[in-house]
């Protein structure tokens, strides 16, 4: 059965309610959720070119949107690179764009795949959650909104630590209720 749109936004706005704001693993996620400033784009994209372009018209489009308007732009990929590994490579070409683009220094780019795994872990432990996503996404994110976010957050360092936290202090049961798509 094929997933449409429609559903794969849903699957993505439940994620981020439940998870990424629910679980507050990113304590500046609700209000631009909560105020309509999140776009969700879900690409049809097969191939990296395709992508790089679909990505490219983003950026363009948060540049011709104040944050009022479009804060965060989050580019679901639901037909491709759902290997972690083939993933994690095209961030490089992501970031190459930003370069090209001059979009360094203005938006960055966060990562979140139902893979994720950081460096030093094994697949299955408990911190790789923290960016584990029903689809791999590419987050856009704006630099400016983020340092002035910041700036009101004591302690930002400690951030990825108390996420950790988090996810490690679910039990089984919530971790099948927030991720099924991992348990699947």
């Amino acid at each position: 059965m094929l997933i449409n749109s429609t559903e794969i936004e849903q699957q993505i706005r439940n994620w981020l309610q439940q998870v990424v704001i629910g679980l507050n693993l990113c304590p500046f996620a609700a209000k631009p959720y909560l105020d309509n400033q999140v776009r969700i784009a879900i690409s049809d994209c097969r191939d990296e070119a395709c992508l790089l372009n679909d990505l490219n018209d983003e950026l363009k489009n948060l540049d011709a949107h104040n944050p009022q308007e479009v804060e965060t732009t989050l580019v679901v990929l639901p037909d491709m690179l759902g290997d972690f590994y083939d993933y994690n490579e095209f961030l490089d070409l992501a970031e190459a764009l930003l370069e090209e683009g001059g979009w360094s220094g203005t938006y960055q780019i966060a990562s979140f795949h139902p893979h994720y795994q950081f460096a030093g872990t094994q697949p299955e432990d408990s911190e790789n959650l923290t960016n584990r996503s029903p689809y791999p996404v590419l987050h856009l994110i704006r630099e400016a909104s983020l340092e002035k976010a910041l700036q009101y957050y004591p302690d930002p360092e400690t951030i990825p630590d108390k996420n950790i936290e988090t996810v490690q202090n679910l039990t089984d049961a919530q971790k099948k209720s927030l991720f099924p798509y991992l348990f699947g």
